[in-house]
């Protein structure tokens, strides 16, 4: 199967955190086209079974590939760590997800090798951090901290909000006192909050934002591929989401460095 390398790139995550993704993408690669879906019907993802998170998986995966995308990056840290394995091994495409980059600069930064791990309680629960981070370094320590409420406080935009600022220091203090100096963001809303964060810890702990690590990646994968898109043209970008069509745009819109002009909503249940 010839691949164009014209193409677009196919996004997807339970809802808006994956538009953090997508955003370093068009800042990095900015020639690549995207198609972004949004699981806005099904979200959150991270309070889901494995087997639920698969299959979720592997509809929006024939959705895109019907997009033909060159490669798809699975930007939702609860389906990278529990449907990429499944599904790489079933689509005959690449498929990257979101743990392993921010995984890999986190062993690169940390000194005192106690690193935290912030996500959804699928993600932190199926101890996926943990894991690739000690294939890489057996002597890190990893802290798993589920913070359930930060996804829908960052869709509802209260990202500045005396509520979030309350239930951040309740969730954070707890990895504050068990000494960590480096922080990753294991769900692609929390870079939404990151100043916020950053905030709270101050100076003393780095935080490691995947986002940006996962662009670099889906960048070594497509010039390894020879898929890398050259063009001088700045790519094209369309956004597909399974409920609530208007509230997408508007919150797409006041994140990306665009404005988002539609978003179609589809039944993903079809694929």
């Amino acid at each position: 199967m010839k691949i164009d390398r014209d193409a677009p790139v196919g996004v997807f995550d339970s809802g808006i955190g994956g538009l953090t993704v997508a955003r370093e993408i068009m800042r990095n690669l900015p020639a690549e086209k995207i198609v972004y879906f949004g699981d806005t019907a099904r979200v959150p993802y991270g309070s889901k079974s494995r087997e639920t998170i698969i299959g979720y998986s592997r509809q929006i995966i024939r959705f895109l590939k019907e997009q033909k995308v060159k490669a798809i990056v699975v930007a939702c840290n609860t389906a990278s760590a529990f449907a990429l394995e499944a599904v790489q091994e079933e689509f005959d495409i690449p498929i990257l997800g979101v743990i392993e980059a921010g995984a890999k600069v986190a062993a690169q930064v940390t000194r005192n090798k106690r690193v935290g791990i912030i996500g959804t309680e699928g993600t932190v629960g199926s101890g996926i951090h943990a894991e690739v981070l000690k294939k890489i370094d057996p002597e890190i320590t990893v802290i798993g901290k589920p913070c359930p409420l930060f996804v829908p406080l960052v869709e509802e935009g209260w990202t500045h909000d005396p509520v979030t600022v309350e239930v951040a220091s309740r969730y954070l203090r707890e990895l504050q006192e068990k000494d960590i100096d480096t922080l990753i963001l294991g769900c692609t809303h929390y870079p939404l909050l990151r100043s916020r964060i950053i905030r709270y810890f101050g100076e003393k702990v780095h935080i490691v934002n995947p986002a940006y690590e996962t662009a670099m990646d889906l960048k070594a994968v497509l010039e390894e591929k020879g898929l890398l898109n050259d063009s001088e043209k700045t790519g094209e970008y369309s956004f597909y989401v399974s409920d609530a069509a208007e509230k997408f745009t508007e919150f797409a819109g006041s994140i990306l460095p665009y404005d988002v002009a539609a978003t179609r909503q589809i039944n993903i249940e079809e694929y």
